[in-house]
């Protein structure tokens, strides 16, 4: 390949400051692949860096962990045979040595880098990643479904944590992407009633077509009663995936005894506990971060057997050159996902 190639890269100072470089094209080394970019999502992960409230991301940024592919080149080691295969990546860069890993639970790894977070990521024409980072795609799943792998593994992560779902009681916070598939993955589940809040009419009504047994606004001063009415009971489960006080407070004045919080969204900030609750009441409380390929596997077989309209969850495509616009757009708590398309250059 020439080593005259250059292709574009996204780098995000703020909101104001998002524009295309320049760099020279990679190359893959030992055990790597090149991958040319198809489909790049916008995380809130993502927007939270870009505000300066991400606790493990720092700006300037080189985003895309959310990336849909095609193997373009292999390097050294790696079996030439997979050039062509279209791929999502699973962006987790773990030790393989720490204690963590070696039990399996390498998204928790002592080290862990995040692509695309600690290290340039996929919003580019080409990148070079470790091959065992590269998961195929099946063929009745298209690029722009396919880019809802990476997103909705995290949930899926999170239900599969919780334990049985069967015929529980579960309460979901928030409606945005990360809600929205936790809704998906808890119903598959086993889930007996799903309640969802959102403060988005919108995005309550959005959680109902996808199968919420029933919807509130968590900024009503009795929502968490009107939660309680709605389940027919206290919660057994409350997924919280916005992660701020107010949403923490709601989950634990929702939970029966013996009760689970899961906390998927990223927090801004510390947070304070009502504690004499979590004591009385016996309530467990359990982070979750990212994902295993198990959850990523698993992803991809929900999102091949869903039936949801893929304009209820993307609700809008950029080209890479118009980035800005697009990390725009996913500042604007209307849309629920937006991703960036990445033609060749």
């Amino acid at each position: 390949m020439s080593t005259l190639a250059t292709d574009r890269r996204i780098v995000v100072t703020s909101l104001d400051d998002i524009r295309v470089e320049r760099i020279p094209r990679p190359e893959p080394g030992q055990g790597q692949i090149l991958v040319r970019s198809t489909v790049v999502g916008i995380c809130g992960s993502d927007m939270h860096a870009v505000h300066g409230r991400h606790p493990f991301v720092s700006l300037p940024m080189r985003p895309g962990h959310e990336v849909v592919g095609v193997i373009a080149a292999t390097g050294a080691g790696v079996d030439p045979a997979r050039t062509g295969t279209r791929v999502v990546i699973e962006p987790n860069l773990a030790c393989g040595t720490c204690a963590q890993c070696l039990r399996g639970r390498y998204n928790i790894c002592a080290t862990l880098d995040v692509f695309g977070c600690q290290t340039p990521g996929g919003m580019t024409d080409h990148f070079v990643i470790a091959a065992d980072r590269a998961v195929p795609l099946p063929d009745d799943l298209d690029d722009l479904r396919a880019a809802l792998v990476e997103p909705a593994a995290t949930p899926v992560h999170a239900v599969r944590r919780a334990g049985d779902l069967t015929g529980r009681r579960v309460l979901v916070v928030g409606a945005g992407p990360i809600g929205l598939f936790v809704l998906l993955a808890a119903r598959a589940a086993g889930a007996a009633h799903i309640a969802v809040a959102d403060l988005l009419e919108g995005k309550r009504e959005l959680a109902r077509r996808l199968g919420a047994d029933s919807v509130l606004d968590p900024a009503d001063p009795d929502a968490a009663d009107h939660a309680v009415t709605a389940l027919g009971g206290r919660a057994d489960v409350v997924f919280d995936c916005v992660s701020r006080e107010s949403t923490v407070r709601l989950a634990i004045n929702v939970l029966d005894k013996g009760g689970l919080l899961m906390t998927v969204g990223v927090p801004s900030g510390p947070t304070s506990i009502d504690l004499d609750l979590v004591q009385d009441r016996e309530l467990t409380i359990m982070g979750n971060l990212m994902y295993t390929r198990q959850d990523i596997d698993r992803a991809i077989e929900l999102l091949r057997g869903a039936t949801f309209a893929l304009g209820d969850i993307v609700t809008a495509t950029y080209d890479i050159e118009d980035a800005a616009e697009a990390f725009r757009a996913s500042d604007d708590p209307r849309h629920v996902k937006v991703l960036v398309t990445v033609a060749r250059p």
